[in-house]
This record gives structure tokens, C-alpha cells and sequence, in this order.
């Protein structure tokens, strides 16, 4: 088993701004790859941009979310890239595409839809229910989004104990307000150590109407502690 370099890629999405969403991704997998990094990490619905809400009702709109997500794949030569987007089958996903080395690895599917404040998913997106996990260079990996590491148990939880992921990737639209990133940096931390894993955390940066999100994109390892912190807004 080689070290892992892992990059957490903070970006400014934009909702229904398909094409620049996807170009930012795309210089995301630029720099990664000249910094050397092998697992690139990028926030929730970048591809759709957050919160894109009616716009799920229009399935042109997700058709177009979901070609444009996978024209990102051929330029992920030597990458690991995880890239928030939506998915289509049958019912809509709130999703993360994983992709390796000009190829589909796989996808995650969201599976705590919050419903309260500013959050509205249950009225757009339909429950995940598997939790896969992923190898790059013989270390196990596990992908979740956003809510699905805010609770013990759950999607993280059986990555490690039946999957056997030592990394858990977490992609988040967590918007702003005053002490979240303190609460926040509380909770990775103590899942990192009950278990007993890195916690690699990705999230938006920038506004969207009366959302600000503030970055604060962090790793904690598997005792909790944490070592590096992303910039602020």
C-alpha cells in the first residue's frame, strides 16, 4: 500500500450554470494533477450548483446535468475524482460521481435528505441505499455526502465496519451561520475517531441568493485531531 495525496477542491458553483460548473471541475483536475494529488475531492451538486431546486422538475435539466458530468470523465487521466452531481434511475439522486482514470467507477447516493431550515431535498430526491466503497493503490475508501456524516451510524459507519474503508470522503453544500464551522470540525472529529479513520471533508464556497457557503473544507485523522483546514470563503 503507497500514501495517499488527497485534494479537497473548493469551489464557487453556480445553480443551472452547467458548462462553467463543469469548467471550474475540469481546472480543478488540472491542478490536482501538477500538485500530484491521486483522490480529488469535489463539494455537493457542483455540477448542478446548490440548492438548483424546480430546476429538478425539468428533465431536461437533469438529462443535461448528467451529460455534463460524465464529458468530465476522459479528462481524468491518472486521477480519482468525486464529483457532486445528480443521478437519474427511475427516480432522481442527489449524487457522487466517481470516476478513475478516464473511467466510471461508480456512484454514491445521498442518503439523509435533510428537510428543515433552508434544506427542501425530501420534495426533490429519492433515498439512496447502497453504501459502496472504493480502492485507489490498496487503500479502502468510502464516499458520503454531506448530511450522511452528521449522525453516528449510518452510511460511514458501515463503510467501515462491512466495507473496510480506513478514508472516509465526505462532498458538502453546508451553507453558513455564525458557529457551524466550529460545530462542524466537532463532529468530523469524532467520527474520524469512533471510526477510527481520516476524514477527508469538502465543501462550497460562495454564494447562492441567501446562501453564503464558507469553505472551511478540513482532514481529521483517525484520533480525531485535525490536520489541515481549508480557507475561509
Amino acid at each position: 500500500m503507497r500514501r495517499l495525496r488527497i485534494g479537497l477542491a473548493q469551489i464557487n458553483a453556480t445553480v443551472g450554470a452547467l458548462d462553467e460548473n463543469a469548467a471550474k471541475v475540469a481546472r480543478s483536475f488540472e491542478r490536482a494533477r501538477a500538485l500530484g494529488v491521486d483522490v480529488l475531492a469535489v463539494p455537493e451538486m457542483t455540477i448542478p450548483g446548490y440548492p438548483p431546486e424546480d430546476l429538478l422538475l425539468r428533465p431536461s435539466f437533469v438529462d443535461r446535468v448528467q451529460e455534463v458530468t460524465r464529458s468530465l470523465v476522459p479528462l481524468t487521466g491518472g486521477l480519482t475524482p468525486i464529483v457532486g452531481t445528480l443521478e437519474r434511475d427511475g427516480d432522481v439522486y442527489n449524487a457522487a460521481a466517481v470516476m478513475h482514470d478516464g473511467a466510471w467507477a461508480g456512484t454514491y447516493r445521498k442518503r439523509y435528505l435533510p428537510n428543515y431550515g433552508v434544506f427542501d431535498e425530501n420534495r426533490y430526491f429519492m433515498t439512496g441505499r447502497d453504501c459502496p466503497v472504493f480502492v485507489r493503490d490498496g487503500t479502502v475508501f468510502g464516499v458520503s455526502i454531506c448530511e450522511d456524516i452528521w449522525y453516528p451510524g449510518g452510511p460511514v459507519e458501515e463503510q467501515v465496519i462491512r466495507g473496510g474503508a480506513e478514508l472516509l470522503i465526505n462532498i458538502s453544500a453546508s451553507p453558513y451561520r455564525a458557529g457551524r464551522a466550529k460545530d462542524r470540525r466537532r463532529m468530523l472529529a469524532t467520527r474520524a475517531a469512533d471510526n477510527v479513520a481520516v476524514v477527508c471533508y469538502v465543501n462550497l464556497v460562495g454564494g447562492q441568493d441567501e446562501l453564503v457557503f464558507d469553505g472551511a473544507s478540513l482532514v481529521a485523522d483517525e484520533h480525531g485531531e485535525t490536520l489541515a483546514e481549508g480557507a475561509w470563503f
